[in-house]
């Protein structure tokens, strides 16, 4: 039963402000919100939109993102419930630590570093590709050979701009929390303008003859495209992972991560519905179907700017994502289940430097030689799984600690976590089988190395063995 033992919530927050350097309490409820903007909107706007328009859903993308969005907001209830009790780096694997257990939080963890691993990989090789639209519309072309993921057949060996990026962005991390959410929230209002100016010049041009057929896939496929498309809405779960940085969490991680998530869900539904308003479905397998929709109607000029407005949304994007698995590093380090160094804190930026960039470094390999539709369905199974997880956590822990203070409380318990839990098992069933199986080897991975290096080094079994 050691394998089960359990990490008290008194526990967790006395290593938070214990001894050594720490991370440093800087974020307020608006960076929260812009943090979780910043993660949410930008690849699922500006790339997954064609793509599950064009082979999943059609015109009923629309219902595909109120699906996806509702099981988010579900989970995000629970999320926030679980951050406003336990303020903590690590997100819903130091949830589970607490709820579960040291091995389901292991598999909880490892499955995180899966979705935030690859979605930092896959952000960047989309923000490679409108990079490189950009520069062709300037004619300046990138040596075929260093533009894309390995692929023989088209001549492509590694996406040297998807690696680069990454490189950028985690030494913007590397100054420090403030400093980087300074960065972020300067590009969400900048996306957010280019999003909102592509609603007031579409609105104009849409035509609703193109939405019929309007499922044309049938629900099935309209649950397919919410599971593809579920990769947009992982960025409160980011939001989570900043609690030991809020300087007022039990009030602050709610506001943050239940505003981001309404704020983008609305913004996804008004753009979807314009996006197959203007664009016949079939015509939207594109990786920049905005911009896309823009040439299409004519509009040249404003698609320069979406372009430009889809390169600084997806690097928001980037950055919460490489931001979130460095405090999951963090988190998983300081309790003995990876190595210590990847919990060592600067002292002057009080930042985790080492932890930093073994994240760009993996990141980077992965954006580097990895296609971007593989990494896009990982990502989810990995995310889909953690909200599964957490949503069950709050039932199990209003049972076991009925009294432990919440600054926030989950309405209709055990109904909306059940809701939550029941979406997410929906929407993972809907992905492809070859997902399934490469999540299992992933997990079969994770487990080699807990009962090798994490078991034996684990600091709750190593405390109680004194």
């Amino acid at each position: 039963m050691s394998l089960f033992r359990k990490k008290s919530i008194s526990t967790l927050l006395e290593e938070q402000s214990g001894k050594g350097v720490g991370l440093k309490k800087a974020l307020g409820a608006f960076d929260l919100t812009m943090l979780g903007i910043g993660a949410v909107i930008g690849t699922g706007i500006f790339v997954l939109t064609g793509v599950a328009a064009a082979k999943y859903a059609g015109p009923a993308l629309v219902i595909s993102f109120i699906l996806a969005g509702l099981a988010c907001v579900f989970t995000a209830l629970c999320y926030a419930e679980f951050a406003s009790s336990v303020p903590v780096s690590g997100s819903a694997y130091t949830y589970s630590y607490a709820v579960f257990g040291e091995f389901i939080a292991w598999i909880l963890g490892w499955a995180l570093i899966l979705e935030y691993g690859l979605a930092s990989s896959a952000v960047a090789s989309g923000w490679s590709g409108y990079l490189k639209g950009l520069l062709d519309g300037f004619g300046i072309h990138l040596p075929l050979a260093f533009s894309g993921a390995f692929n023989a057949d088209k001549g492509t060996f590694v996406d040297l701009p998807a690696m680069l990026i990454i490189i950028l962005i985690t030494l913007v991390l590397t100054r420090g929390v403030k400093e980087s959410s300074r960065m972020n929230m300067v590009m969400v209002v900048i996306k957010v303008a280019v999003v909102l100016l592509f609603i007031g010049v579409g609105v104009r041009y849409v035509k609703p003859e193109n939405w019929t057929p309007f499922m044309p896939f049938g629900f099935d496929g309209v649950a397919a495209g919410a599971a593809t498309i579920f990769f947009a809405y992982i960025g409160f779960d980011a939001v989570s992972t900043a609690a030991e940085e809020v300087k007022r969490p039990q009030r602050d991680m709610p506001i943050g991560i239940i505003a981001s998530l309404l704020i983008c869900t609305a913004l996804y539904i008004i753009v979807s519905l314009i996006l197959t308003g203007i664009v016949p479905y079939e015509q939207l397998d594109v990786s920049n179907p905005v911009s896309f929709a823009l040439d299409y109607i004519g509009q040249d000029w404003i698609a320069g700017f979406i372009s430009l407005g889809a390169i600084t949304g997806i690097t928001t994007v980037l950055l919460v994502l490489l931001f979130g698995q460095t405090r999951l590093f963090y988190a998983m380090s300081r309790d003995g289940l990876l190595p210590k160094a990847l919990s060592t804190v600067n002292q002057k930026r009080q930042t985790p430097m080492v932890g930093s960039w073994v994240t760009a470094v993996l990141g980077g390999t992965f954006a580097g030689f990895v296609p971007l539709d593989r990494l896009a369905e990982l990502t989810n199974i990995g995310t889909l799984f953690a909200f599964f997880v957490v949503s069950l956590g709050v039932i199990v822990l209003r049972r076991t600690q009925p009294d432990l203070k919440r600054g926030f409380r989950v309405p209709f318990v055990p109904l909306i976590p059940i809701l939550g839990a029941f979406s997410c098992a929906y929407l993972m069933l809907q992905l492809k089988a070859l997902t399934w199986i490469s999540f299992g080897i992933w997990l079969a991975i994770g487990l080699v190395i807990y009962f090798v290096y994490g078991y034996r080094h684990s600091e709750l079994r190593r405390s109680r063995a004194n």
